[in-house]
């Protein structure tokens, strides 16, 4: 699985329509927003990272409610854009997850766990469980 990081609202207007998840390293506008779902009809997942997160209007998050996207709170830890422009989350990682929700564990349990070990976010990990779920 990997996370697309857009790192200047130039970018926006240059990504590949399939993107399903976007990882957002800038304070966006609503109009920044509203491109990046106009760009990317398929997107699932925004991922700001917490500071941003309290500067995102209502609006916006009703809207973003109304056309069944998440907005995420996290970060992409240690990732360099000059090096590769998307964040893969470790098939490992989702392989543990995979391997916990057969064992029956709780979905809070795998989400704290993995969270901790990986430095997911948890609203990340609850994705991925879903996602992994509907596969």
């Amino acid at each position: 699985m990997r996370i697309r990081v857009v790192s200047s609202r130039e970018e926006i207007f240059t990504l590949n329509p399939n993107e399903r998840i976007v990882h957002l390293a800038f304070r966006p506008s609503n109009k920044d927003i509203f491109g990046l779902v106009e760009t990317c009809p398929k997107i699932e997942v925004i991922q700001l990272p917490k500071s941003y997160m309290r500067t995102v209007s209502k609006s916006i998050e009703m809207f973003l409610l109304m056309q069944r996207i998440q907005l995420l709170e996290g970060d992409v830890w240690g990732h360099r854009k000059d090096i590769n422009e998307y964040y893969a989350i470790p098939s490992s990682v989702i392989e543990k997850i995979k391997a916990m929700k057969i064992e029956g564990k709780p979905a809070e349990e795998i989400e704290k766990k993995i969270s901790r070990e990986s430095k997911l976010n948890p609203e990340m990990v609850a994705y991925i469980l879903n996602k992994e779920a509907s596969v």
